[in-house]
């Protein structure tokens, strides 16, 4: 119940209901309405500031969530980042050695990622540094994967061109094996059949009967085809790719031009007995830039190991030449 409150009054000399002025009940009420206001605004920064609203909580448990999503997808860039350094490695040390390729440099296969003014926007963000460091090494794996694939362009490029070079490096017996009698002299100093003295003699001698077909031992260009009654009688060379030329001679007939272009196993010729030569046979030679080897090096894709045995056995054998 309010309190009733009296005052003398000394002009009526009469006690008289005391009743509080309009001004200071609106005094009263702004300063309790103020006083609320504080107290309220003071309860919501603290609020604000300890307690989250339920969406600021959503949005907390989403950056949480990209938060690790981010730290998983550094750890995966990472994993391939090793894989990227594994096929660097083995193309430099492996495929670019057998395809006699210079190897690419460090300096090119790290590709820099442009610098960190290409992700400034990005640092005034919360946790931009994580993404920042995401998308710099996604960058660089995507340029070192760009020069890796480049690189293995090249190296098909180089395949291509070994396999045309692998196909014309003179690899077969220019004569059937089933249509070999034996083979009368090997590369080395042999007695000259003419001056019966010893004399280098600079490829191979197979005997076999007059007609018996020659064939190329390796892709190549015909370079000289000539008819001759002395040295190495009708003979033909053929040039093959990186230096390697062949020559087969004392031709009974050939059948190519010069220029034409042939294939390993391409018919050449006949066996005969044409230019300095005391019978029927093939003189066989293998030249790598001008210089004279030993052509049962390069028997290694039509016999077995036991063939080329024997043929090595033959081949050594000290006697004279045919020519």
């Amino acid at each position: 119940m309010k309190k009733i409150r009296y005052y003398y009054n000394t002009q009526t000399l009469r006690y008289e209901k005391y009743e509080t002025p309009w001004q200071i009940k609106v005094l009263r009420f702004v300063g309790f309405l103020s006083a609320a206001l504080v107290f309220a605004f003071i309860i919501m920064a603290l609020a604000y500031t300890y307690l989250d609203s339920p969406k600021e909580k959503a949005l907390k448990r989403e950056i949480a969530m990209l938060r690790l999503q981010y730290r998983e997808l550094n750890s995966q860039i990472s994993q391939l980042q090793a894989v990227a350094h594994d096929l660097q490695q083995r193309d430099d040390q492996i495929y670019r050695v057998i395809f006699e390729a210079e190897p690419i440099s460090a300096s090119v296969r790290q590709a820099g990622s442009g610098g960190v003014n290409r992700y400034r926007d990005l640092l005034n963000y919360d946790n931009g540094e994580l993404v920042v460091a995401t998308a710099q090494k996604l960058d660089q794996l995507r340029k070192q994967l760009y020069i890796q694939s480049k690189s293995y362009d090249e190296i098909a490029a180089l395949m291509e061109q070994r396999e045309e070079v692998l196909a014309s490096i003179p690899a077969i017996q220019p004569i059937s094996n089933k249509n070999l009698k034996h083979i009368a002299s090997g590369f080395g100093m042999r007695i000259d059949p003419i001056y019966k003295i010893p004399k280098m003699h600079e490829g191979i001698d197979f005997t076999a009967p007059v007609g018996t077909p020659v064939y190329a031992t390796g892709d190549a260009v015909v370079h000289e085809v000539e008819y001759s009654r002395s040295g190495y009688g009708n003979h033909v060379i053929l040039s093959h790719k990186i230096g390697y030329k062949t020559l087969y001679a004392h031709l009974s007939r050939i059948v190519v031009r010069r220029g034409q272009q042939v294939k390993r196993g391409d018919l050449l010729g006949y066996v005969g007995s044409s230019g300095k030569s005391t019978a029927p046979h093939l003189h066989y030679e293998v030249w790598k830039n001008n210089v004279k080897l030993d052509p049962i090096n390069f028997f290694f894709n039509d016999l077995t190991p036991e063939q080329y045995e024997e043929l090595l056995k033959l081949a050594n054998q000290s006697n004279q030449s045919f020519d």
